[in-house]
């Protein structure tokens, strides 16, 4: 057997034996005619998940509706990124930014993601939940953002701040002030 396919064998080997969501370090790419969709209600619980999420996810619909988003959260993600996430959506604006995803198998991939509110067309204008479509990322961008949130996690897990996040919080501010934009013009820019 070559390198190559011993190699090819030994991940997909890895991938089939690593049920439990404990994160590995194999990539999962999603291709550019994919398109993951999940929908949630305003708790964050997945009330709808297509195809292309279920693929890449590798969970079957009836493990995944139900649950909570962020059984797909990958520990590599800085939590700041969630919380300006919430902030986002929390105030019924749009939300676009690049996320780490932690498969069922373990492996990550990389998506970018945007997240609507949805809201009912009654009179009271309800929200209902959370539309989320991800498509894949600019290499090029994530090439950035992957360093940026290698020095956002590292001051989450070095602070001695009571609230972690605002020193992550900080240094992505200074970032966003650097370049003269808003965290979504950022997003869009790079």
């Amino acid at each position: 057997m070559s390198n190559a396919a011993n190699f090819l064998y030994k991940a997909k080997l890895k991938l089939s034996m690593n049920k439990n969501n404990t994160p590995n370090d194999i990539e999962q790419v999603i291709t550019d005619d994919q398109i993951l969709v999940t929908k949630t209600d305003v708790k964050g619980n997945i009330t709808y998940a297509n195809a292309d999420f279920l693929k890449i996810s590798g969970y079957q619909e009836s493990e995944i509706l139900g649950q909570q988003h962020n059984i797909v959260r990958h520990p590599d993600m800085p939590r700041v990124i969630f919380k300006f996430l919430w902030e986002t959506i929390g105030n019924k604006r749009e939300f676009n930014g690049y996320i780490k995803n932690l498969a069922k198998n373990g492996s990550y991939y990389w998506s970018f993601a945007n997240i609507t509110p949805t809201f009912s067309y009654d009179d009271e204008h309800q929200l209902l939940g959370y539309n989320l479509v991800c498509h894949k990322p600019n290499p090029d961008s994530l090439n950035y953002i992957q360093n940026l949130y290698i020095e956002l996690l590292e001051i989450e897990k070095n602070s001695d701040s009571e609230d972690v996040i605002d020193d992550s919080r900080y240094k992505l501010n200074s970032v966003l002030n650097g370049r003269e934009k808003g965290y979504d013009e950022f997003i869009l820019s790079i």
